[in-house]
Formats: C-alpha cells, structure tokens, sequence
C-alpha cells in the first residue's frame, strides 16, 4: 500500500528529535550553546522571526547548509511555521552527518501567539536587496549588517591614492556616509593611480570629483565634503562630524606627510576613533589599525619622524600606480570590519606588502607604556606644532 503524506510526516517525526516551543524559549533566555535556523521563506522571515536566528530557506538547505553551518556536531534548533518543513529539514541534515539537530514542534505561528519574543529584520528596499544581495548571503553581514553599514559613517583623509579605491569599495558596499577631507585638486598627474578622478574632471577639487563618482556608482550613499587639509585649526571640527550627523566612527588615513599622520594620531585619541592607517612608497606598502587604548597607536610604532632625506614623498621617490589599489583595499576591508564588529583586526598587527616580490609579510606591534600620547601618563593631552616636531627628525 502507497505511504501517504501524513504517514510519511509521522515516520519523519519519530525518526527525528523534537524540542517544544517552551523549552526553546528557555534555553534562548539562558543562552545555552546552540545554532537557531529558520527555514521558512525569505518573505516569511522578513514579516518575523525568533531573536537570533539564522534564515535558511528550506528550498535552498542543501546548498548553503554546508558553508553556513560548518560543525557537523554543534547543536542546531530548526523551526518553520508549523513544525512541517522543519522536520524535513532535520532529516535532511541528519542525512548529511549532522548529528545535534532537533526540530522545533509546533513553529513560529504559535510563538508569535504565545506572544514569545519576536523581531523583525530591517526593511531594506527591492532595490537595495538586489544591489546588496551578495552581501545578504554572508552570515557575517545579512539584512542586519548590510543595514548597519548604510547608518554607519566614515571618515577618509585623502581623496588620493589610497583614498581612491577606499572609498570606491566603501560606497559600493554601502557605508551609508562617507567623509572626503583633501584640499587639492585634480592634476593629469594623479589619474596614473587616484581612479575616483577622471580625465573630464582636471581641475576640479578632488572633493567634488570624487563626491560625483561615488553618487553614480552607489545613490545610497551621502558624501560629506572638507575641502581643506585636516590642520589642528580644524581637526575637533572635522572629526566630531559638526553639522553632518555626528562623529565618525572610523578614519581612512590615506595622508601622505608626516606631520598629518601625527596629528591624526592624537586627534584620533582625542576623540577614541579607531584609525585605519596605510602607506605606500615605490613598490611597497603597508596597513594597521589603531583602536585607541586597546592597541598601540602611531607615536608608539614612530615615537619620532625620520629624517625628511630618509622619507622623501610619492612626488620626489614615485610609486607604482596599481599599488595604492591593493593597500586601500586592505584598508577599507579592515574599516568594514571594524564597523560589523567582525574578523580579526590589524590592531597590533602591521601588514606589509612588498609588490616586486609579491611577498606579504605582518610584523608585531606592541603598546609603549611609556607612550607620551597613549600611555597610563600621557604628557599629549592636546595639539602641537607637528611641522615643527617633523623638522626635527
């Protein structure tokens, strides 16, 4: 005799280990070790879902299970509407060599009407779903990082090399406010690596140049304009975000001169706003992150600048144009991090890329107790005449 849908829903459910709603709700407010999966339909998860819970359609758990879920012996807890999909769901796991899965019995009807804690993901638009929609596939970022990045708020110094490419990704990602500090303007000289800029835009503020390419390439972002160097005039203006939303939450540090990565520095600490720092000479580069008081800072990598004949600029040494690509893009990697609170960060950590060679290499640094700017008994509590301690390197 032919097996019926009920029979073969029966078979499933004693085949399979159940958890009540009651006992689930219990182990989330106790925060026991586990993995909630939610394997109804996208438009379902988006009308709600239980607190924590990762969205794995059912129609897609073959496929993405494996990559989102990749501890065959973690405890998973499954749930649908009803109970239904989610037992074929464990089945299927349970196929597939995981070996803690139970399913939730009844689903998330009944949740809701017990009046269980519930929420509901960011309504981001059609249209952001389908310019974010690689994003919305990674655990790490989903509906709920990709609406964080588009509130979050970063700050580039320079719209240059390292500028360029920083705030390209940034913007294409969604960082959903993007400061420019650079007084220049566009020269033919710079389009050999600054590739916000274009041969239409000579002599237009790189600012402007670049708040036009950002706009074309990503509507959801709003671009914030300093047209002017970053100075100890203005730097409690510029970074406090005074009159455009508020502080920063991370700085870019594309600066090319010493006495601006000084004054970053303390005016970073000031204002305890990590900073990604890049640089780039000739062929090499390198990348940090300093995360004030929890890392070194500039002064305890470079207590003192090198003599101006041992450090001359891109201008006077030149630099290899695809080089500032790969540094800003490390650089806005570690700032996407920095602003999902994910990844391990290059705090304490100075990453070297050697281009000729193709050798990447990552040396330590570590915190100065003796620090005049971070240190337990800082003597910089404020700014300095950083033209004049430079000249003296």
């Amino acid at each position: 005799m032919a097996q019926t849908y009920a029979d073969l829903i029966a078979g499933i459910r004693k085949s399979i280990r159940e958890v009540s709603l009651e006992e689930l709700k219990r182990r989330i407010e106790r925060k026991a070790p586990m993995t909630l999966v939610d394997v109804r339909e996208k438009e379902e998860f988006r009308a709600g879902f239980i607190p924590g819970a990762l969205s794995i359609p059912r129609g897609f758990l073959e496929i993405q299970v494996e990559q989102k879920l990749p501890d065959k012996s973690a405890p998973i807890v499954l749930y649908c509407a009803g109970g239904t999909r989610s037992a074929l769901a464990a089945k299927t796991l349970a196929e597939l060599g995981y070996s803690n899965v139970e399913s939730a019995n009844p689903g998330f009807v009944r949740w809701k009407d017990l009046g269980y804690p519930m929420e509901t993901p960011p309504q981001l638009t059609d249209a952001q779903r389908d310019r974010y929609g690689r994003h919305l596939l990674l655990p790490e970022v989903g509906e709920h990082g990709q609406a964080r990045l588009l509130k979050s708020r970063v700050l580039l110094l320079g719209a240059g090399g390292l500028g360029s490419p920083a705030a390209l990704y940034l913007a294409a990602a969604g960082v959903g406010t993007i400061g420019l500090v650079d007084a220049d303007t566009v020269d033919a000289s710079n389009l050999q690596r600054q590739i916000l800029h274009a041969t239409s835009r000579l002599g237009m503020p790189k600012v402007e140049s670049a708040a036009k390419a950002l706009a074309d390439l990503n509507p959801d972002v709003k671009v914030v304009s300093y047209k002017e160097r970053l100075t100890s005039e203005n730097a409690d203006r510029i970074l406090s975000g005074e009159g455009h939303g508020g502080p920063w939450q991370v700085i870019v540090d594309g600066c090319d001169n010493f006495p601006t990565r000084y004054l970053v520095n303390d005016a970073s600490l000031l204002h305890e706003i990590p900073v990604v720092h890049g640089s780039i000479f000739r062929f090499d580069g390198q990348v940090t992150t300093f995360k004030p008081f929890e890392g070194p800072c500039y002064r305890c990598m470079y207590p003192e600048p090198p003599p101006p004949h041992l450090a001359p600029s891109c201008q006077e040494a030149g630099v290899l144009g695809i080089l500032p690509g790969a540094v800003g893009v490390v650089q806005a990697t570690e700032a996407i991090k920095l602003l999902l609170g994910k990844g391990s960060l290059l705090v304490g950590r100075l990453l070297t890329y050697d281009s000729m060679n193709m050798k990447f290499r990552e040396l330590k640094v570590r915190r100065d107790p003796r620090c005049p700017a971070c240190g337990p008994n800082p003597t910089i509590n404020g700014y300095i005449d950083y033209e004049g301690f430079c000249a003296r390197g």
